[in-house]
């Protein structure tokens, strides 16, 4: 049973009516989405290690662009045969700069204040110069979110600052000596100062970009290491025992967290109040959490592009608690699809125990939001590159390879996880099934190379196209085209403007865009799109053919279908996919999330965060004051939440320091619980002086004396039917159980599982109310894991009322008030120490949680321990204290009978 989430879906009337940031927006990516090149293929003169004639940090590699991508002349259409999409090469760019760190950004902060030009849409095709020897080009890919992030700055009403790793720019695929690869020079943290400020002026001067160092080998392990090989797996439903080297990629967990501690340290030192930051991806999932540390009241976004696995999968993740803290450190966290929302919402239940709320999840008191925004394309740039005279060139050219034939065009990474070979069985069968088909049908399969090789993988892949092309095929027919290269950009518009078919197969996908770029070229064919129903496009392209990858048969006749289709028909399904895309585009994407963050930045500013307790002014007020009252909660307080009630033993540390405190007979010290009187006797019994308090006040114990029962009046008719209550949805809740106290019953469900247990609760919660609160005297309080009900009357306030009133009548009066709990049923004690009669400056009420949790508490701490070692703090003054007045006492006795010892 899935958790009831409110969750936000990024639709807004205008996708540019969007509430202004107070300050700039600031974008942290793994990449820059800019690289730097040099035009020639000689090395700055800082490149080269005069004591061995060889270059510092030197890669080969052919830059790539939005409009010039590197081609390679490899295919196999299973007969050995060598062919070509067309016989036009791309243009070359020269070697790429990279380079990242973040020691030397201090030096360029007073220049980040500087506005920033609004760039026009041209200007993304164009590179930028800023000297003779360095330009600025586009990097390839992910050209989605570099549009929506891009756009937010167009209007000139935002101020975009990218954060990112410049990186290493890809290497061609290409073997022609002709044009060898230039070199890119990639700075890291050993590469000269001139350098760095020099690359840093530039993206900075042109495009307002900030970039992050990094050691090269640290960076390759963060992304080839633990990304690849542990999270994208996991994340795409890949068991680790079908991947290779897991052990290689948990290793590297330690370089993973050290790159997102430098992209979290670039953006705080950067960071302005009122900017707004948004992190993108994987590769920065701990970023949030480093960020709320440094910046408690900063409005942070995180957008996750990949889906998110299901619980079961997630919870396999050794690093899982990390993972989910550090997400939970954002204000709003963004998914493709609902079901990506719902999984990670289900994680954070059943890995952290986290409450789920109407709104997003609950963490440390403070509310996560999570929103669902699927990504889309920028329609005009891909309108305006299909209109262009290259590309309509270069799809007469690939119309005039393939005469007379449908063609059905698939492009994917060369992935296991895009379904390519199960594409392939697919077509098989197809060609199996519907005989009429045969030498008017091709598939032409474009795979782009992969992160990693997989000699097993491609194998299979060349035997499947071998065997389809030798059963199906003949000597002027292959059926299947594949080309292992990375397209130049009109060679890909050519291809999805004559394509008959797009046929996308993924097994497990995020957002596929090309579905979203084949509708945008096909507004004048018409074409049909068959698509997995396992991507995140799935869900709202209705004029699609939803397929199952797996489902070999059912693709087959939807190819069949989809080639039977009718002319209006095909139009119908396609005013359908078009109006989708052409709405919901990148800038749609982009400025609909920025809209939700700023909504719910409005909401956080109004509130004031509590801040951290102040310990140096705590134990100053406490040593100099003549009597004091000390009241702790108990579970979360001193001692952390256990699944297992009876497990909440009292930590030794905690023991021992309660017990030197109760010794100075200037302190009260009083436990005040919702346990019951066996069990705070039981664990806390044996520290005389101590003060204990049972069942939420309706006991109290003071030091030395007996437990006295402040309930005797209170009519208890009402538990019978609570209990039966309770008693039917424990047999109904594996887990569950029932705890009966004196004057309360609480039903607990911390074992159960934990989606069914909060929503048996929620059950449970309104049977109470509408068969128990309109008619008895009770409430119902919401513990963590926990329905408890119990006399209106009743509670912890009451108790402090009490203890308060009496201090104030002993002669000294009580001079100093230290009051501590960590959930709701503490609230009451601190709204009672404001409404009474100390001054403010003598009490001080403390709360476990978030700065930014709702309480009624002055201070905060973050966890138990922290409330343990500020009473070890106290407990070492006392034992000062005593040593100093036991020697002075000591020194006295001697000087009484050895009056010489005092000369």
């Amino acid at each position: 049973m899935a958790s009831s989430v409110m969750m936000s879906t990024g639709s807004v009337s205008d996708p540019t009516d969007i509430q202004k940031p107070k300050g700039r927006i600031i974008v942290a990516t793994h990449h820059l989405p800019w690289i730097i090149c040099r035009s020639g293929n000689s090395l700055p003169s800082n490149g080269i290690n005069p004591g061995t004639g060889k270059s510092n940090h030197v890669h080969h590699s052919r830059g790539l662009s939005i409009d010039s991508v590197a081609t390679s002349s490899s295919s196999d259409s299973g007969y050995g045969l060598k062919s070509s999409l067309s016989t036009a090469n791309s243009d070359f760019i020269g070697p790429g700069l990279t380079y990242n760190t973040i020691d030397s950004v201090k030096n360029i902060t007073s220049e980040l204040n500087a506005p920033t030009e609004p760039v026009d849409q041209e200007s993304l095709l164009k590179p930028k110069a800023f000297n003779s020897e360095w330009t600025l080009k586009s990097r390839p890919g992910h050209s989605a979110l570099f549009s929506g992030v891009h756009s937010l700055s167009e209007s000139g009403a935002n101020q975009v600052v990218h954060v990112g790793w410049l990186g290493h720019v890809p290497p061609s695929q290409s073997t022609s000596n002709a044009n060898p690869d230039p070199v890119t020079l990639s700075l890291t943290p050993q590469t000269p100062e001139e350098t760095v400020q020099q690359a840093k002026q530039m993206l900075w001067s042109l495009q307002s970009c900030v970039p992050v160092l990094l050691d090269d080998n640290v960076a390759t392990n963060h992304y080839k290491g633990y990304c690849k090989l542990d999270l994208w797996p996991l994340f795409h439903y890949i068991p680790w025992d079908d991947t290779k080297s897991t052990r290689e990629g948990t290793r590297s967990w330690p370089d993973y967290v050290t790159v997102n501690e430098q992209f979290a340290e670039t953006i705080i030192q950067i960071y302005q109040p009122g900017d707004i930051i948004w992190v993108h991806d994987y590769h920065l999932l701990l970023v949030p959490s480093m960020i709320r540390k440094a910046l408690p009241t900063a409005i942070i976004g995180f957008f996750l592009h990949t889906p998110f696995p299901s619980s079961e999968i997630f919870r396999s993740l050794p690093r899982r608690k990390e993972i989910l803290s550090g997400l939970l450190g954002s204000n709003l966290i963004g998914f493709q699809t609902y079901a990506h929302a719902r999984h990670f919402n289900s994680s954070c239940i059943r890995v952290l125990g986290c409450e789920s709320s109407p709104t997003g999840v609950e963490f440390h008191g403070f509310t996560v939001s999570i929103g669902i925004f699927p990504i889309g394309i920028d329609v005009q740039r891909v309108q305006a590159l299909c209109r262009k005279d290259s590309v309509s060139q270069k799809a007469k050219s690939i119309r005039d390879l393939f005469p007379g034939k449908r063609i059905i065009m698939g492009r994917d990474k060369f992935d296991h996880i895009k379904g390519i070979l199960h594409k392939l069985h697919s077509f098989e069968k197809f060609l199996q099934l519907f005989p009429e088909w045969h030498n008017k049908v091709t598939l032409i399969q474009i795979t782009s190379p992969p992160h990693r090789s997989s000699p097993s993988f491609a194998s299979k892949i060349s035997e499947t196209i071998s065997r389809i092309n030798g059963t199906y095929g003949s000597l002027e027919y292959a059926p299947v085209h594949h080309y292992h290269q990375i397209l130049d950009e009109d060679e890909y518009y050519a291809l999805l403007n004559i394509a008959d078919m797009s046929l996308i197969t993924s097994l497990r996908d995020g957002m596929n865009t090309s579905s979203h770029e084949f509708v945008v070229c096909q507004h004048e064919q018409k074409a049909p799109l068959i698509l997995s129903e396992f991507t995140g496009t799935a869900g709202s392209m209705s004029g699609a053919y939803l397929v199952n990858p797996w489902d070999h048969l059912g693709v087959a006749n939807a190819i069949n279908d989809a080639l039977l289709l009718s002319i209006e028909d095909r139009a119908i399904k396609h005013k359908q996919l078009y109006d989708h895309v052409t709405r919901h585009t990148a800038q749609f994407w982009a400025s609909s999330f920025i809209k939700e963050l700023c909504s719910i930045s409005q909401g956080t500013t109004q509130q004031t965060p509590t801040p951290i307790v102040d310990t140096p002014r705590i134990i100053n007020s406490y040593t100099h004051a003549q009597r004091r009252l000390l009241m702790f909660d108990y579970d979360g307080t001193l001692t952390p939440i256990k699944k297992v009630p009876n497990a909440a033993l009292p930590p030794p540390d905690m023991l021992k320091a309660m017990q030197i405190l109760v010794q100075d007979p200037k302190n009260v010290v009083f436990v005040i619980s919702g346990r019951d009187q066996a069990c705070l006797d039981t664990w806390l019994g044996h520290i005389d002086n101590l003060g204990l308090s049972a069942e939420h006040g309706s006991f109290i114990k003071y030091p030395g004396g007996k437990w006295i029962n402040l309930a005797t009046e209170i009519d208890l008719n009402w538990k019978a039917p609570v209990a039966e209550i309770f008693n039917f949805f424990t047999e109904r809740t594996l887990g569950s159980f029932v705890e009966h106290k004196r004057y309360a019953i609480t039903w607990h469900y911390r074992l159960a599982d934990p989606d069914y247990g909060t929503f048996q609760a929620k059950e449970c919660q309104m049977h109470l109310e509408n068969a128990i609160l309109s008619k008895l005297p009770v409430e119902i309080l919401l513990g963590k894991k926990n329905l408890e009900v119990r006399p209106i009357s009743m509670n912890k306030g009451e108790i402090v009322k009490r203890l308060v009133q009496q201090q104030l009548q002993n002669q000294p009066p009580c001079d100093f008030v230290y009051c501590v709990g960590d959930d709701r049923t503490d609230e009451d004690m601190f709204k009672a120490l404001k409404k009474s009669e100390l001054n403010e400056d003598t009490y001080f009420t403390c709360t476990i949680g978030s700065a930014t949790k709702h309480t009624h508490a002055q201070w905060h701490v973050n966890a138990p321990q922290d409330v343990i070692d500020l009473i070890g703090t106290m407990a070492d003054y006392i034992e000062t204290d005593m040593n100093i007045l036991q020697l002075e006492v000591k020194i006295s006795k001697c000087m009484r009978t050895n009056p010489l010892v005092g000369l």
